[in-house]
């Protein structure tokens, strides 16, 4: 069977292309255009549980993008999407409206442990793969001084659970338990093996 020589990469995340990169995939955007309403596509359902939400959410930014690819006429290639969700107990924590909700959302992740869970779907051919990464956080008691200059500093804003790890945060996170690319928004070891699946070259 050949290998595919690239992936679309349906997602405005910096940071997932960047660790597609380090796997040294060879990758192009298929972004949302203007008519599309991929934020809808996040909205909590009453009573879903953490680890539900993110896959449903994942398969349904998979199934928008492979619409996406046909309206345009590209080029068939396997498609890469992932999300992000930050969840304290059964509680879900997406990215924050505003600078009081980002706040109210450190607030609650300040001195306790949470969970950061990274689904990643990938669509080659009539096939779909799916992996998710659960990760534990432990974050350090945070300062009303420093949640307001977390925010100042602009980081919490589109970022699930309000923050970034590999940021300012960082020198607040006491332990991590799991996959840091997954907590990042992109688990290298998942989506490897997701990629060998789907036969997608690799450098790794």
């Amino acid at each position: 069977m050949s290998s595919h020589a690239f992936i679309y990469l349906a997602s405005q995340s910096p940071r997932r292309a960047q660790l597609l990169e380090q796997l040294g995939v060879a990758h192009r955007p298929l972004l949302a255009d203007k008519t599309e309403d991929v934020e809808q596509l996040e909205q909590v359902r009453s009573g879903e549980l953490p680890a539900e939400y993110v896959r449903r959410v994942t398969l349904a930014k998979l199934l928008v993008a492979r619409r996406r690819l046909a309206r345009r006429g590209l080029p068939a290639a396997p498609i890469l999407c992932a999300d992000t969700t930050v969840a304290v107990g059964r509680r879900i924590l997406g990215k924050p409206r505003d600078a009081e909700d980002a706040a109210a959302s450190l607030r609650l992740l300040s001195g306790r442990t949470h969970r950061v869970l990274t689904a990643v779907a990938l669509s080659a051919g009539h096939e779909n793969f799916l992996a998710v990464s659960v990760s534990r956080v432990q974050m350090a008691e945070l300062s009303e001084r420093t949640i307001r200059s977390y925010i100042d500093s602009g980081e919490p804003c589109g970022k699930a659970g309000a923050y970034a790890v590999q940021g300012r945060i960082a020198a607040w996170i006491e332990r991590i338990e799991g996959s840091y690319t997954g907590i990042m928004g992109l688990p290298l070891f998942e989506t490897t093996r997701l990629l060998a699946q789907a036969r997608v070259r690799l450098d790794v």
